[in-house]
């Protein structure tokens, strides 16, 4: 961050403070939770990260299996590669997780979840997974949390170029180039995958396959005293899947998410960035002219003021406007609205001892205004015990499927949460670490299909239901010099208060493991997920899913100067399980990649 290496009071006030960035770069930091670069060792047990190390162990490029893998993460997934995914946080719905590339929205207008199928691993620098509320900084949907994809850029990328190949006839091609120097930063990158796939649903027998074609850039520079940068990211291919008839189809998907961004130090107090984007989510059947569309606009503009070494402020405006459009079946709508967000944040020291606390106001074109706020208070109780306690709002407006597709009712309201949570972390030597949080969310107002005629069983979206989830997550972190181990268990009750029934497609315990041995340059390493049963939709009654256990077992070995190999095992005890009723999950499968560093 060069301006803050330029400005030194403003970058001691910032480092003071949870989240502030390390000026020498000896330990990651994090920007989602805050808007703030925020050191990860002070941020509450509920915020992860999932670095680069992590994800080079995929060969495969599916990033949905490295959320899972991190506590109170759940998915669920209707096929194979690139199918649709929906990703699950601390027990709320798919739609109440907000997911950003590089702080930009990409979450479409139309069907809610972000399309986190077709996001290459190999454009991200690190994955930062903040659970609990955050609509205060970033407006509509983030109940559950937040998932920010920071892309690779500059420096950090260097030069390579990778191929891989697997089973289901998978082939994997990337190629990144990057460099830095005094007047800036220019980084390129290219990711392909193509893959025969396996029969997406149960009975099937035809392989559906995915193409996916990815493209990154981003390149940053000085213009007096002001630092202006570019960031784009595009994806785009074909999915193969099969309908409910079990007829063989297939779609052409879009994704890309782009940004234009000042910022400028004006005083050594004070700094200000303002952020363009533009997001596009497309869904193009080729058997029908079914469609889905979502362009947004985005406009960011943000600013830290240092009241102190020990005092710093946050404030901002974020304004977006996007058109989402829809057809399907013959019927088909298309809807602009705008939101615009106001927010202040305000992080103080006292003593070893941290608050924050955030306001934020959200004035919606069809909803009107709500308010939401965030406060934490974070306990140095000794050098190595630290207690967190967390409390916040959100809301989610409904989508435009929502009020305009099956079952679309204009009269809906939002849907409104309040959380809290009460977290600690203990060191126990030098080697281990131990931490706990206990949350609770509940969710007023949310919607669900109500069906108004049994013979055709025709009805509309209402604000019908109320879900309370309460949950405990503990966690174990090892490091001893080439051994690295992470174990977490989650136990949450997600509910519908009227009914009593658990929510869809969420488990009560998971368990995540990760054992990792280094070789000097060589790695071996095995993850494990274990899940319990869970329900799905089903007629006339939601069905059960069984409990499972899912293990992988990954390598990389240095072959010579520069050349790596990476191997992955995928289900190494081949589980058949369901993610999603009526739909396959990978078999046992082997993927492997080999990679030339040109520096």
């Amino acid at each position: 961050m060069p301006c803050l290496r330029k400005f030194p009071a403003l970058a001691a006030a910032l480092l003071f403070l949870p989240g502030a960035a390390s000026a020498s770069g000896m330990e990651p930091v994090l920007v989602t939770a805050t808007r703030t670069a925020v050191p990860l060792a002070e941020l509450s047990p509920a915020i992860e990260v999932i670095t680069r190390e992590e994800l080079e162990r995929l060969p495969a490029a599916d990033l949905a299996d490295a959320l899972r893998l991190r506590a109170g993460v759940e998915i669920a997934r209707v096929g194979g590669p690139g199918q649709q995914t929906s990703v699950f946080l601390r027990g709320t719905e798919s739609n109440h997780v907000l997911v950003l590339i590089d702080g930009l929205r990409i979450n479409p207008g139309t069907i809610g979840t972000a399309a986190v199928q077709n996001i290459a691993p190999g454009m991200i620098e690190r994955i930062e997974v903040v659970k609990g509320p955050r609509s205060t900084l970033y407006g509509s949907d983030a109940i559950g949390g937040v998932i920010n994809i920071v892309t690779r850029r500059g420096g950090a990328v260097g030069t390579r170029a990778e191929i891989g190949m697997g089973s289901f006839d998978t082939r994997t091609a990337s190629l990144s180039a990057g460099v830095s120097g005094a007047r800036g930063d220019l980084s390129l990158a290219g990711f392909v995958i193509d893959s025969a796939g396996f029969p997406t649903r149960t009975g099937d027998a035809t392989d559906r396959g995915y193409r996916n074609l990815s493209l990154n850039g981003a390149a940053s520079t000085t213009l007096g005293p002001a630092e202006l940068s570019l960031r784009a990211w595009h994806a785009s291919g074909t999915s193969e899947y099969s309908d409910f008839f079990v007829t063989p189809v297939d779609q052409d998907f879009e994704n890309s998410a782009a940004a234009l961004e000042v910022r400028a130090a004006p005083t050594d107090r004070f700094r200000t960035r303002m952020t363009l984007g533009h997001a596009l989510d497309a869904i193009r059947q080729n058997q029908s002219p079914d469609r889905l569309q979502t362009r947004r606009w985005q406009l960011d503009w943000q600013n830290d003021l240092a009241v102190g070494e020990r005092h710093a402020l946050t404030a901002g405006v974020l304004l977006q406007h996007e058109r989402a459009e829809s057809e399907s079946y013959g019927l088909g709508f298309g809807n602009s609205t705008g939101m615009r967000l106001a927010y202040l944040q305000d992080q103080v020291s006292i003593g070893p001892h941290r608050v924050l606390l955030a306001a934020g106001y959200t004035d919606h074109d069809t909803f009107g205004g709500h308010a939401t706020w965030n406060a934490e208070v974070a306990l140095q109780a000794g050098p190595d015990t630290s207690l967190w306690l967390a409390a916040g709002s959100a809301f989610r407006a409904p989508d435009a499927t929502d009020r305009f597709g099956f079952g679309g009712n204009v009269a809906l309201d939002p849907e409104e949460s309040l959380s809290a949570e009460l977290g600690l972390r203990q060191r126990v030597g030098e080697r281990h670490q131990l931490s706990a949080a206990a949350f609770r969310t509940e969710i007023d107002g949310l919607i669900q299909y109500v069906v108004t005629d049994f013979t055709t069983y025709a009805g509309e979206n209402r604000n019908v239901d109320r879900a309370r989830i309460d949950g405990v997550e503990l966690a174990w972190h090892y490091a001893d010099g080439p051994w690295q181990a992470r174990a977490a268990v989650t136990l949450q009750d997600p509910r519908d208060v009227g009914t009593g029934a658990r929510l869809l497609r969420r488990a009560s315990e998971s368990l995540t493991l990760a054992v990792s041995r280094g070789f000097g340059p060589h790695l071996l390493a095995l993850d494990l997920l274990a899940a319990g049963e869970r329900r799905d939709h089903g007629f006339p009654s939601p069905v059960p899913l069984g409990a499972y256990v899912v293990a992988n077992l990954s390598a990389r070995i240095a072959l010579a100067d520069r050349w790596t190999l990476t191997a992955r095992v995928e289900n190494l005890l081949d589980e058949q399980y369901e993610l999603a009723q009526g739909y396959n999950t990978m078999d046992r499968s082997a993927f492997v990649a080999l990679r030339y560093d040109f520096r």
